[in-house]
């Protein structure tokens, strides 16, 4: 069906706190069904950090559901799409390596939820709107419930309410366990698999592989496939991916490693590994490589040690990935210097939250791989009024794949007619 597609451009201060500073483009899209022009105002928060909103091109996915009940704003999180994208090009014209970690710590969840306020003001005036939150967005949402209620209608979160505590190493620490879990659950799926990621992994250690940017294909960086683990299709995309990886004997085709290079670079979102651990930073010192450091303490993912199955890593980002990948290589001693630094602002107010009159819904997705379930829930009981549906049918990827369902009881959940 169709949808009337309006584009809004703000200028918004690059650092909130001095509004007569620099300042950055940023985008939304408004997408409106025919004759909703009269409908409340939702904005959604896409996932990530770093990640685009979705391009619709009608009625699609959770977008279609949407539309029954609101007028969208799909807003490009400051440092994706069309909102000041950042590139190693990009951070590389702010000058030199203090200069680049200074401009991108002013990308994270409060800025983005400053900027959202912008649009709000700017479109609404004193109005309120709709939030819907998936994964990294739903972390947002829950800092635009701390620092701005007053502007809030409802709150809807797909897989994304935060540990409002939990630094980075205490994350990575329930996070290694889970994915675990999901290597067990996708090798007992297919159980032929063992052989042909060993035989990869093995390959890997003894030969030089390079990937079509010229990065290196290591054990370790075919390990991050298991990002893919978390999807409702990620175990049998991964099968499919490595059951003919070689063509011929001791020979990885190039359809594989083509394959391979596309899943694993950062290319198209280099804001994700600069600043994921980022998001669990509130002034509790330094994140320091949290994924990196904790990976120790689990020995199952030491490719190759034994003769156990060879464990794919997930949500987790690595030093060496930014001696390897040439899309980040530029930008390594700036990912250092925002790894060291101790003095991020909070994202969250659990005294805000404990008074909180909003309606909020949330889905918890049980086996979640992305978000700890039980940080989701103790944050659920911080949030005053705070609904959940807590469900092991769907993965992390629901609101995309399942979204009618996903969306339909939220709502309904909002409004308490569920």
């Amino acid at each position: 069906m169709n949808i009337i597609r309006t584009d809004h451009v703000l200028e918004v201060p690059l650092d909130h706190d001095d509004p007569a500073g620099e300042t950055i483009a940023v985008y939304a899209r408004e997408v409106v069904a025919p004759g909703g022009g009269d409908k409340p105002w939702l904005v959604f928060l896409q996932g990530g950090p770093g990640s685009a909103s979705p391009r619709p091109l009608g009625r699609d996915s959770w977008i279609d559901r949407a539309l029954d009940d609101y007028r969208v704003l799909l807003l490009d999180q400051r440092g994706t799409g069309r909102s000041a994208r950042v590139s190693r090009h990009s951070v590389a014209r702010r000058g030199g390596p203090e200069a680049q970690a200074g401009y991108l710590a002013h990308f994270r969840a409060d800025s983005i939820v400053r900027d959202a306020e912008r649009f709000r003001r700017h479109l609404l005036g004193d109005a309120q709107w709709t939030v819907l939150g998936q994964s990294f967005g739903g972390f947002c949402a829950v800092t635009y419930l701390s620092f701005a209620p007053e502007a809030l209608r409802e709150v809807l979160i797909t897989g994304g309410l935060p540990g409002l505590h939990a630094r980075a190493e205490d994350v990575y620490r329930r996070t290694y366990p889970r994915v675990a879990a999901k290597n067990a659950a996708h090798y007992a799926r297919y159980p032929e698999d063992v052989a042909a990621v060993r035989a990869i992994a093995g390959h890997l250690r003894e030969h030089d592989v390079r990937l079509p940017g010229g990065a290196p294909l290591t054990v370790e960086a075919f390990q991050t496939l298991g990002l893919a683990l978390g999807s409702s299709t990620g175990s049998h995309e991964l099968h499919y991916l490595t059951e003919d990886a070689f063509e011929a004997p001791g020979v990885l085709s190039d359809a594989f490693v083509a394959q391979v290079h596309h899943r694993i670079s950062y290319a198209t979102n280099p804001v994700f590994p600069l600043l994921h651990e980022s998001i669990y930073g509130q002034g509790d010192g330094a994140t320091a490589w949290a994924a990196h450091r904790q990976r120790g303490a689990h020995p199952e993912f030491d490719a190759l040690a034994t003769d156990a199955p060879v464990y794919f890593t997930g949500e987790m980002t690595y030093p060496w990935e930014f001696a390897n990948d040439p899309a980040l290589t530029p930008l390594r001693e700036a990912a250092e210097l925002l790894a060291e630094r101790g003095n991020w602002p909070r994202l969250y107010d659990p005294e805000v939250l404990a008074r909180n009159e909003v309606p909020v819904a949330a889905a918890v997705y049980y086996d979640d791989m992305y978000v700890d379930r039980e940080l989701s829930l103790a944050t659920a009981e911080t949030i005053r009024g705070a609904r959940v549906w807590v469900t092991n049918e769907f993965e992390h990827d629901a609101l995309r794949v399942s979204s009618r369902p996903v969306l339909d009881r939220l709502i309904a959940l909002a409004r308490g007619e569920a």
